[in-house]
C-alpha cells in the first residue's frame, strides 16, 4: 500500500483541466488504468460473487465524470467502482471513467446528472450544497468527532437522509467517499489558538458556511479561486488558507505557507451520484451489482485516502513545515453561532452526532 500511495502522490502532482465544450479525451475505462499497482489489479484480488440471481439484463454503457487526476485515490476508487460494477453484473454494465474534468467541471456535472445527460459523477458535498441545500450540513465546522464516527454516520441514518433528498432532484446517491479533512495554514504567524486568527486574511471557498466559520473565528474570510491561492499567499494578499494535507502538498502551498494547524475544522465527504434516468435503465440485478461495487470501492478508497494524507504530511514535514496541534474544543466553542445561523441543518446534524 505504501509503495502504491507514493506512486499515486507523484501522479497527482499534475492536474489538467479542460472546458466542458472543449475537445474530450477518450474516457479511461477501469481496465486501462495505468499506475503500477492499479485499482483494476486490486479488483483481481477481490473475491467476485454473483450480484443477484436471474437475468442481468441488457448490456449498458455509461460515463462517469471525475475532476481529479489519474493517481489520486479518489480517481482510483472510481476506476475500481467501474471494474467491480462490470464484474458484479456479468459484464453487462460498462462504466467509462473520465478523470481530469475531461467531460466537464464538478458543478456542471451535477446539473447534467440531474438533467439525465450524464450518467454518473463523483462530487464533493460542498459542491452539491448550492443545488441540494441539505448537503451544506456536511460542511458545518467541527462536525465529526473522529473518522470512525464520521463513517458510521455516513453509512447510517444520516447518509440515508441525504440520499433520500437527492431523489427529489432526479439523482441516486450510491456511497460516500473520503475527501480529507481541512485545516488552516499560514505564511508568517502560526495559528496556535483562536486569538491568533484575529484580523488574519484567510482564503476560503466561496460557500456561506466556510465564510461564516472564518468570520466567527475572528478572521477576515477572503474567497479566491483555487488557482490564485499560491500567488495570494506568496504576495501577502492573504495571510493563510485552509485545505487538507494532500491539496496543501500537491498545490505547492507548503512552499510558501509553512505553518500548518491541525484543527480539522471541516471534513466534507465526496459521493457518487447517478442520474435517475440512468438508474431506471438497469435491471434490479444490475442495480444490486452496482451498489455492491460502490460499497467495496468506497471501503478501499477511504483507507487509501487516509494513507495518502499521511504520505503528504510526511512530505511536508520533510520540507520543514511546522505541524501545530491545538485545543480543538476552543475552536468548536467559538463557532457555535454558525450552527444557530443554519437551523435547516439541525435534523441532519443531530443524526450525524448521534452516531458518535
Amino acid at each position: 500500500m505504501k509503495k502504491t500511495l507514493a506512486a499515486l502522490l507523484s501522479c497527482a502532482m499534475v492536474v489538467s483541466m479542460t472546458a466542458c465544450d472543449g475537445s474530450k479525451p477518450a474516457g479511461t475505462t477501469a481496465a486501462s488504468a495505468t499506475p503500477e499497482t492499479t485499482a483494476a489489479e486490486r479488483v483481481e484480488e477481490t473475491t467476485v460473487a454473483e450480484a443477484a440471481s436471474g437475468d442481468m439484463g441488457d448490456e449498458l454503457h455509461f460515463k462517469l465524470a471525475e475532476n481529479q487526476a489519474d493517481g489520486n485515490p479518489i480517481t482510483e476508487g472510481m476506476k475500481m467502482f467501474a471494474d467491480l460494477a462490470n464484474k458484479y453484473t456479468d459484464g453487462t454494465v460498462n462504466i467509462d471513467v473520465y478523470p481530469n474534468a475531461a467531460l466537464c467541471d464538478e458543478a456542471s456535472s451535477i446539473d447534467q446528472v440531474m438533467a439525465g445527460t450524464l450518467d454518473f459523477s463523483r462530487v464533493n458535498t460542498n459542491s452539491m450544497a448550492p443545488v441540494v441545500d441539505l448537503f451544506g450540513a456536511f460542511s458545518m465546522p467541527y462536525l465529526f468527532s473522529n473518522t470512525e464516527a464520521k463513517y458510521k454516520a455516513l453509512d447510517g441514518a444520516a447518509g440515508e437522509m441525504a440520499f433520500k433528498e437527492l431523489e427529489n432532484y432526479n439523482m441516486v446517491g450510491l456511497d460516500f467517499y473520503e475527501a480529507g479533512s481541512r485545516n488552516f495554514y499560514t505564511t508568517d504567524k502560526p495559528i496556535t489558538c483562536v486569538a491568533d486568527l484575529k484580523g488574519m486574511k484567510i482564503r476560503v471557498q466561496q460557500t456561506e458556511v466556510a465564510i461564516s466559520m472564518v468570520q466567527a473565528l475572528g478572521a477576515e474570510a477572503t474567497p479566491m479561486d483555487y488557482g490564485e491561492v499560491f500567488q495570494g499567499l506568496q504576495t501577502g494578499i492573504v495571510d493563510g488558507a485552509e485545505n487538507d494535507f494532500v491539496s496543501y502538498y500537491t498545490s505547492g502551498h507548503y512552499e510558501v505557507a509553512k505553518n500548518f494547524t491541525l484543527d480539522g475544522h471541516m471534513a466534507p465527504p465526496a459521493l457518487v451520484i447517478c442520474s435517475k434516468k440512468t438508474w431506471d435503465q438497469m435491471s434490479d440485478a444490475q442495480k444490486e451489482g452496482v451498489k455492491k461495487a460502490s460499497r467495496e470501492a468506497a471501503e478501499w478508497q477511504r483507507q487509501a485516502m487516509q494513507d495518502y494524507q499521511e504520505e503528504s504530511r510526511a512530505k511536508c514535514e520533510e520540507s520543514g513545515c511546522k505541524i501545530i496541534d491545538v485545543d480543538v474544543k476552543e475552536f468548536q466553542d467559538t463557532v457555535q453561532s454558525v450552527y444557530d445561523k443554519y437551523p435547516q441543518y439541525k435534523e441532519l446534524v443531530d443524526l450525524i452526532r448521534s452516531a458518535e
